[in-house]
């Protein structure tokens, strides 16, 4: 099929990846501008844009689809459909018409469950049992629009949403594929209105850990903002992000260090941290950490 993409971060790669691989014609990829990263604060093309270049595709990058010249460019490459994973931007009618089977979005979540901005975080801090992927015809609405296909997966005890993005972006990458093939056969199924629920853009004030919760929801504090933005803690004036843990047993005040081995009590029993990072350093396993870093048993982290 003769494709528009539409995507910005390394979640979307693959599945642009799998596009080309599956012998489909990209005549363009929108992402968003470079932004300034880095020390220097110099404009970084987004992952997409730098496979999309790698690949020789043509690349847009435009701030807004709101007004008529980027809508008339975007209908001029007469699509067959646009595949929209991450994008980063509201779309609007006149997008969502142009291409012949309209905009068909890949949402790392069981629809109705976590429409919007951080599925894969929200469902881990949530406890959810199973998440997947469903490929979705788009409407106005935030992730309202009738399911094609869905692919679910069971989220593992101690999987972290960087091991979770990775294995979802795989599957959004395969069920696509399946779905283009089928597009004419499969039966669009309008979402149902109960079990609808929103995944937030993640908010730096959650990410702080409060050692007073249950052992089993800091863990999955931890494991849900890991990699970005990691839950943290202070000892000593001192910022820690902690990205892994692991559930264990003990009692003590909250925040307070049971073992050399960084086993930390909660409200509720303890977890064991696992990988750590300091400010300005790289991430470490938790015993190298605590070989810099020797955190007293018995010391208390806030």
């Amino acid at each position: 099929m003769r494709l528009i993409f539409m995507g910005t971060p390394d979640f979307s790669v693959p599945i642009l990846d799998a596009l080309v691989q599956g012998g489909h014609e990209i005549c363009a990829v929108y992402c968003q501008p470079p932004r300034p990263a880095g020390r220097g604060k110099k404009p970084r093309p987004s992952p997409v844009q730098q496979r999309a270049e790698a690949l020789g595709l043509l690349v847009r990058h435009p701030v807004s689809l709101k007004h008529p010249e980027p809508q008339e460019e975007f209908a001029a490459l007469e699509a067959d459909a646009a595949v929209v994973v991450a994008y980063g931007l509201i779309l609007p009618q006149p997008i969502l018409d142009a291409p012949k089977h309209g905009c068909l979005n890949i949402h790392a979540s069981l629809l109705p469950r976590w429409r919007g901005a951080a599925p894969i975080h929200r469902a881990i801090m949530a406890g959810d049992e199973k998440t997947g992927v469903c490929i979705m015809q788009m409407e106005a609405g935030l992730d309202t629009g009738p399911v094609l296909l869905c692919e679910e997966t069971k989220i593992g005890s101690d999987e972290t949403t960087a091991q979770l993005h990775d294995r979802l972006s795989t599957m959004g990458a395969v069920a696509i594929n399946k779905a283009l093939s089928h597009l004419t056969d499969l039966a669009p199924q309008p979402q149902p209105e109960e079990g609808v629920t929103y995944a937030a853009k993640i908010d730096k004030a959650e990410a702080r850990i409060d050692w007073t919760r249950p052992a089993v929801e800091v863990d999955r504090l931890i494991r849900g903002l890991s990699p970005f933005p990691g839950a943290w803690f202070e000892i000593d004036g001192q910022r820690v992000k902690v990205l892994g843990s692991v559930l264990d047993e003990g009692t003590g005040a909250p925040g307070e260090v049971l073992s050399e081995a960084l086993r930390i009590a909660c409200g509720d029993g303890a977890v064991r941290l696992t990988r750590l990072q300091r400010a300005g350093k790289g991430v470490q396993e938790a015993d190298v950490f605590q070989r810099g870093a020797q955190i007293a048993v018995g010391a208390r982290l806030s």
